[in-house]
Parts: structure tokens; sequence; C-alpha cells
């Protein structure tokens, strides 16, 4: 497997992004033994705050890196939690598989789990999830759920390829495909409602430096299981089985501007509604139910980016209504 590592020069000075990094090492999966380098954010209060004991595992999705947290992270260390946020085998810090081909679903549960269980040994953790964070986070959380103590879930849901993902995520599909150049902050820019720094797109950009890096981004949108035949619909399939009886304490914090949404089967019922990814999760998982769901208002798919400290303060206020 040839494996490329961004410079560390692409890193420095960027923008609200002042954490210290780490690194575990994980089987790369193709049967050689070989390793690849995992990036984490790693950030705990201060000699001078109380720690809570809680851990928060902030979890990113595409095309994104552990930069979409940088202003959720800080307050959620100020009010005493342990913060950490991997970089996705593909993205940030983290190495990057030249081939795309390397890059499936089954290996980053794979990556992810050997990194944030076998390497980090995290127990009784606090998930945030939010798009593919969630696709892998909550496989995780159906095969470890002894090692969660709540979740919150933020412009996500976990497919199986038994619904229809629409019109859009199909253009989006195109799109990661066809885009000469396929730049992160565009990306990241076109999925909030707030315009974009240049030093902000720039920080989104800076794990890339040109296409060959990118292989692991592109490759992501065709992983989604959308029928009944691709690689992660019996097991996803398997997780909802499980989902469906945790009582694990699970909110839904989702934007009011999200994109790519689940659609209807083929009907003819003009009736039927299409059910919002939120509700796929708090109708389905038990831990679910009676919880303070909440709509996050002017924000869009990358609320982080939008509204990071609200994010923060919901998190906060949910590890404080559940200890």
């Amino acid at each position: 497997m040839k494996v490329l590592r961004t410079p560390e020069s692409r890193f420095r000075n960027l923008a609200d992004y002042p954490f210290e990094p780490h690194y575990v090492h994980v089987d790369a999966g193709d049967g050689t033994g070989a390793r690849l380098r995992m990036h984490y954010v790693d950030e705990r209060p201060a000699d001078a705050v109380k720690p809570s004991g809680q851990t928060i595992l902030l979890l990113h999705g595409q095309p994104s890196w552990s930069y979409l947290y940088r202003h959720v992270i800080p307050p959620l260390v100020a009010a005493g939690h342990r913060c950490i946020a991997p970089d996705l085998i593909g993205f940030g810090r983290s190495d990057k598989p030249a081939s795309r081909f390397a890059y499936t679903y089954q290996r980053h549960v794979d990556w992810l789990r050997e990194a944030v269980f076998g390497r980090l040994g995290l127990l009784d953790v606090t998930m945030v999830c939010h798009d593919w964070g969630g696709l892998l986070g909550l496989r995780l959380l159906a095969e470890h759920p002894g090692r969660f103590r709540r979740v919150v879930a933020t412009n996500t849901y976990l497919p199986t390829g038994d619904q229809d993902v629409g019109r859009a995520f199909h253009a989006w599909t195109q799109y990661s495909q066809r885009a000469d150049p396929f730049d992160a902050g565009t990306v990241v820019e076109a999925g909030t409602i707030s315009e974009l720094s240049p030093a902000v797109k720039a920080g989104y950009d800076a794990p890339f430096p040109d296409e060959t890096y990118r292989q692991g981004a592109r490759q992501f949108p065709l992983l989604v299981p959308i029928t009944a035949w691709d690689e992660a619909t019996v097991p996803n399939r398997n997780a909802w089985a499980v989902l469906q009886t945790l009582s694990v304490p699970f909110l839904c914090a989702f934007s009011d501007h999200v994109i790519l949404l689940p659609q209807a089967p083929n009907t003819d019922d003009p009736s039927y509604a299409v059910p919002h990814p939120d509700q796929w999760l708090r109708e389905r998982i038990p831990g679910a139910q009676g919880q303070p769901h909440t709509t996050i208002a002017d924000a869009g798919h990358f609320v982080q980016e939008d509204r990071g400290p609200e994010l923060a303060a919901i998190v906060n206020r949910f590890i404080d209504s559940t200890r």
C-alpha cells in the first residue's frame, strides 16, 4: 500500500487551530502488517479547571478534519471535559493511502476502532458525531455499546441501502467525482450559512496539497450504501438491530439547514412523509426517547462552523443532565 503523508508545513499557523498533534498507529488492513499513522487532538482542562471526568469523542465527516471542531473544543475543555478529535485516515494530519480502493467502509470502521479503543483505550465516552462521523461512530456504538456513556448526533444518520438517498445525494456524488479541483474549503463553505474567510478555507484545504492526497475524500461518497448489495448494507442493518435496543442517552442536535436528506421510496402515495434524518434516530433508538432534542437555528450542514460554541453548550448541558 502506497501511503502519502501531508507535509507538516501545511499545518503551520492555521487560523484558530492551536492544538498540539498526537498520533497512534493502526493496522493498514491490507494483510501485510503495514501501519498507518492516525492523528488526533487531545485537549484536557488546564490546572485551574476542575476536571469533570468526562471524555468527549468528536468525529468529523467528509471532507473535513479535526479543524472542524476548533470552536467546539475550547468551551468543552473550559467546562472540565477531555476532548479527543481524531482525523480519519485519508484526512487531516492522518496518513493517506494513495489508492482510492484502499478505502472501504469496513476499513474505516476498523481504523477508527483500533485508534480510539485499541490504542487510546477510551471508555465511558460521550460521542459527538457528524456526517461520516455518524456513519462510522454509530457502527462503533452498535458493536461496542458498553464503551459509550451518551451520544450527540448532528446532521448524520446510518443508511442501510433500503432508502432512496435522493437527487441531492446523487448530485453530490457526481460532483465529488468530477470536480476539478475538489477543494475541501469550497465544499465546507457550500454547506455553511456563514461566509468562510480565505484563511479558514485554507485550513480545510491544508491536508490536500494536490489531487494525489484527495483519494480518500473522493471515495467516501461512493461508500455510502444505496442498494441492498452494497458492502455496508448488511453490517449497517445489523447495527440497527442493536441500536434499536440501546438505552444509552442519545440526543439529536441537527441544524435547520440540513442537506443530503434521505428520500421516500418509490411510492404513488402522496401522503407519504419523508422522515427527517433525526426522526429516524429519535424514533428508533430507545435512548433517544424523552431527550431534549434541538434544532440549531441559522446553521448549515457544517453546524460546527456556523454555531460551534452553541453546539458545545448543547453537549455540555446534555452531559450535565445525564450524569
